[in-house]
């Protein structure tokens, strides 16, 4: 028959790692408040239900040996996770209803986010909103600070998390309408060669895909002029010192300014399109999730996609898909 391994004791746990952090059983219980002794029996109770020793006894101080430096390794996330289902809990109790910690870019939480939490507002679902730039909300997804996001860039190699795609949109190069009332004929070739690109900061990641993407096209223009938001970058195209490359949903997002510029499409490719996708834990918050895609569609569909062609006429058809 199989022998069945024990559950690790938190606590005792607790006292493994403090005892690695400080170097010392003495060390490890000032830091955690308790007795040296309990300290030492919590570490003698988990390496008899593990069946093997954690520490070399022969080194000054005690270093973890292989097997503790693999527990050691894994003992952080689980302490973490142990925390955080504890704070949760606790969460669930005062509201009745556990919170969906909700999290995307923040193109996404200005154009797609309020016609979200709309449309939702009805139910009893409690929702707490993020937004920021994809790196962080991968992180806290990873983390377990966050339980669904919305992100342009897959960048976790984890199988448990799920990766819904949900729509993609075009690059397309943004330019004052007064300029291309003048010059009928004019196109993305032209403007490059005439005019200084305005860049999104090079730290975003809508940054680095623009980047990649006007290399390919063989833009090379110095850099000048960058932003973290579309509003500054489109108020000095709408001056005419430049042109840029933006997205529907980043001019959707900065819409006083649409009456003020005008868009040229840009040559087809894979690098020319930015993606989004929605990430949750493989077996949590299947359903939110699955309203989350449905209402993000239908939103893009019958709202946002039909204004942007009123607004931007010379906008390509599959701008939004």
């Amino acid at each position: 028959m199989r022998r069945t391994d024990p559950p690790i004791d938190l606590r005792a746990l607790q006292a493994f790692i403090a005892v690695c952090e400080t170097g010392s059983m003495t060390g490890a219980a000032k830091q955690l408040g308790v007795s040296q002794s309990a300290v030492s029996q919590s570490i003698a109770a988990l390496e008899r239900d593990q069946g093997l020793t954690l520490f070399d006894r022969d080194s000054r101080p005690p270093r973890p040996n292989i097997a503790g430096r693999a527990l050691l390794e894994l003992a952080g996330p689980l302490i973490e996770h142990a925390q955080m289902v504890s704070r949760r809990i606790g969460d669930a109790s005062h509201t009745g209803r556990l919170p969906v910690r909700f999290g995307c870019v923040d193109s996404f939480a200005a154009t797609v986010g309020p016609e979200l939490i709309r449309a939702v507002s009805g139910s009893a679902r409690q929702i707490a909103l993020w937004s920021g730039l994809t790196p962080g909300l991968a992180k806290q997804l990873h983390d377990r600070e966050l339980d669904v996001a919305v992100c342009t860039q897959t960048t976790l190699n984890d199988p448990r998390i799920v990766e819904i795609p949900l729509f993609s949109e075009a690059f397309v190069a943004v330019v004052a309408r007064s300029q291309l009332a003048e010059r009928r004929n004019l196109d993305w070739r032209a403007l490059a060669a005439e005019m200084p690109l305005i860049r999104y900061t090079a730290r975003s990641v809508i940054g680095q895909q623009i980047e990649r993407f006007a290399r390919h096209l063989g833009i090379d223009s110095p850099r000048r002029y960058e932003f973290d938001a579309t509003d500054p970058l489109l108020s000095l195209v709408s001056a005419r010192l430049g042109f840029a490359i933006s997205t529907p949903l980043c001019l959707w997002q900065a819409r006083h300014y649409l009456d003020e510029i005008a868009v040229l499409p840009l040559p087809s490719s894979r690098l020319g399109r930015r993606d989004f996708f929605l990430l949750h834990r493989q077996g949590e918050w299947d359903e939110f999730a699955h309203e989350i895609v449905t209402l993000t569609r239908a939103v893009l569909d019958r709202t946002i996609q039909p204004a942007l062609a009123r607004a931007l006429p010379q906008l390509p058809e599959d701008a939004l898909r």
